[in-house]
């Protein structure tokens, strides 16, 4: 038995960690980044100089919401670099037991280790996150359009150093008890045996591969048949947990099924080329296939977070002009002479007071219905649960204001109306509504106070009736005795000085909104919520896909090095058996790439897959702009894929370096 000091300990300890670099270096990097990552969020979530910002509760529950990921994916990305170290290190640990050394002092030497790479960690992480809080801080402003100056530079958060050490601390102390737990249960020939595992053929799981398919194919049906944004939410998540278990089983069994298919069918196997491709490809399937769905996984993460939260930033403003025509608009339900006038004379009053000039004004008497329609038919629903699945929204006006609004002559016959349909063309010569049918006599392309908008968040009619007599008929057909009156609107836009725009703003709907049935809507006060909301998204989401990109990177930097030391040894053997090391090198080449870019491929079908129910997801946070939402997946899908390549080409590098040291 060995009898050693506490030197000894230590200098085995930064021994082993030197003689590891190669591994262990992107361990501590990733330790590092993810502590500045923490610390940055939770600091900027306490942060004080937010508290002035308008909108800042949602801002600070978004902030603090990706503190939570981070801290969640920061113990899933260490946990899983540490079981590829301690993979690595069985040999070395099982040799130190042979020799004499009791598992208590291995335990001492993983303590050390684990000690000297929570100090270093910690102590850069904190540093760095302090160094980056200011620059990010400054870059949180600036998407929320909020004027940086000296005061908004900031101090060192304490409570937020806390957090940090108690985390992570937290994390290495479970990691190296782990590490510890698995030294003590395993006796010494296995501990030489670890990395030498798993060189028999893997069986074929058919169920697994069945079931994989399944779920993607319902996980896939369900993302492509959503129609309302109303019932995306449920559906998607749904969805996105059918893909994920479907892509892990389709990764792990499906494909070694696949391939052992492809080794029964003979006249295909028996060829030099796919004999050798095949059989590798088996092999090398079965011992990553979990790190590749992994980072198939990560990689959808990442296209989907960023691309989304990029689209709702930079989509903001022609969302906002498709959802308000005109600057501001009021609408008063059930309305009576008594509250029109009133806040007639409010809008007037308000408009002085806070010196705003209010142009191109439009009013007029509607009403709008929500009705279940099939075909050509619309009534009112009972009220119930899941109201507001499959309701469509109908908006009544007369061709008098019509005419009056558009500059128009145009004429109707009794019983003749005009539609203009929002979202999907309306295809009928006649509209049915509550039972009173109505001859379409033209649709109508465009209107001044509403906007075609595809992804609007329920079907939408604008119907123009002959006269107010027809008008009053449709309110009638109410269920709802209280509903039976007439809506009012106004609409206009605002100029003058932008903060006292976002006074009067503020002034009237404080006021207006105050009755129960009174809205009142300004492009100016949404756009403002819109850039402190949507800047928090797209900064979260910047970091998340940061983070995201790390995870990915760091599995494919250690997959790289595992199929280094694995396919040295195949290496060795294809030569014995007559192949050339060109034709080799050729073989492995090609299996590789296969591998490495196949997440790839799977996620950007995800992708692609997930479009439409991922753009409906969005209409629920205000974008209706279809077409940013496309530019910004295509920039993501692009940008990250050359980013891959790149990883791919530095880790390679890497692979062959130890391919050549084996050989």
């Amino acid at each position: 038995m060995f009898k050693l000091n506490g030197l000894f300990y230590i200098k085995l300890a930064k021994t082993n960690l030197k003689k590891n670099s190669k591994t262990y270096f992107p361990y501590i990097l990733t330790c590092i980044c993810s502590i500045i990552m923490f610390y940055v969020m939770n600091s900027l979530s306490l942060n004080k100089g937010l508290n002035n910002i308008r909108g800042r509760d949602g801002l600070i529950t978004i902030l603090g919401f990706g503190d939570i990921i981070i801290a969640i994916f920061s113990v899933i990305f260490l946990f899983y670099t540490n079981s590829f170290l301690i993979k690595r290190r069985k040999k070395e640990i099982g040799l130190y037991n042979v020799l004499g050394m009791e598992k208590k002092h291995i335990g001492k030497i993983l303590s050390i280790e684990t000690l000297i790479i929570a100090f270093i960690s910690l102590i850069l992480g904190v540093l760095g996150g302090i160094l980056m809080e200011k620059l990010l801080y400054l870059i949180l402003l600036n998407l929320l359009k909020m004027k940086i100056t000296f005061s908004s530079t900031v101090s060192i958060s304490m409570p937020s150093i806390v957090r940090t050490i108690e985390l992570f601390s937290a994390i290495f102390i479970v990691i190296l008890m782990a590490n510890i737990l698995q030294v003590k249960v395993t006796n010494p020939i296995e501990l030489l045996k670890g990395g030498q595992k798993g060189e028999k053929e893997p069986k074929t799981s058919w169920i697994l591969s069945i079931l994989g398919v399944i779920e993607l194919a319902v996980g896939y049906g369900m993302a492509l048949t959503i129609d309302s944004p109303l019932n995306s939410l449920d559906v998607f998540f749904i969805a996105v947990i059918l893909v994920m278990v479907g892509t892990y089983s389709t990764f792990t069994a499906g494909s070694i099924a696949f391939l052992k298919l492809l080794k029964k069918n003979k006249s295909f196997f028996y060829k030099t080329k796919n004999f050798i491709s095949v059989s590798g490809m088996i092999y090398r399937m079965k011992q990553n296939a979990v790190g590749l769905a992994n980072i198939c996984i990560l990689s959808t993460a990442v296209l989907i977070t960023v691309s989304t939260t990029a689209a709702l930033y930079y989509g903001q403003e022609s969302s906002l002009k498709i959802a308000y025509p005109l600057d501001a608009d009021i609408s008063i339900e059930n309305v009576t002479d008594a509250e029109k006038n009133e806040v007639i004379n409010l809008v007037q009053e308000e408009a002085k007071k806070k010196n705003v000039t209010l142009k191109n004004k439009i009013q007029y008497y509607n009403k709008k219905l929500l009705v279940e329609g099939e075909k050509n038919s619309f009534k009112t629903p009972k009220i119930k649960q899941g109201f507001f699945e499959n309701i469509t929204e109908i908006e009544a006006y007369t061709l008098e204001d019509y005419n009056k609004m558009e500059s128009k002559n145009v004429s109707l016959k009794e019983n003749e109306v005009l539609i203009f349909s929002v979202v999907k063309d309306f295809q009928y010569d006649s509209i049915i509504i509550n039972g009173l049918e109505y001859k379409i006599k033209d649709q109508v392309n465009k209107l001044k106070i509403v906007n075609k908008n595809k992804n609007n968040i329920r079907d939408k009619y604008v119907v123009i009736v002959k006269d107010m007599k027809t008008l009053n008929d449709i309110c009638k057909t109410n269920k709802d005795e209280k509903s039976k009156m007439l809506d009012y609107n106004i609409f206009f836009d605002i100029s003058g000085d932008k903060e006292n725009i976002i006074q009067f703003s503020d002034s009237l709907k404080s006021s207006i909104c105050t009755g129960k049935h009174h809205i009142f809507r300004s492009i100016y006060t949404k756009r403002e919520n819109f850039y402190v909301t949507n800047g928090g998204f797209i900064f979260i989401g910047s970091f998340l896909g940061l983070l995201f990109t790390m995870g990915t990177v760091l599995i494919i930097y250690y997959k790289q090095i595992t199929e280094g030391y694995e396919d040295s040894e195949r290496f060795r053997i294809m030569q014995n058996v007559g192949m050339s090391k060109e034709e080799v090198k050729k073989t492995i080449n090609k299996q590789v790439l296969m591998v490495f870019f196949l997440p790839l491929i799977v996620s950007t079908i995800h992708i692609a897959v997930a479009f439409k129910v991922v753009s409906k997801l969005l209409a629920l946070f205000g974008l209706f702009d279809v077409t940013t939402l496309i530019i910004a997946v295509a920039v993501a899908v692009l940008v990250f894929s050359v980013l891959y390549t790149v990883v791919y080409a530095l880790t390679a590098n890497t692979y062959y370096k130890i391919l050549q040291q084996e050989n």
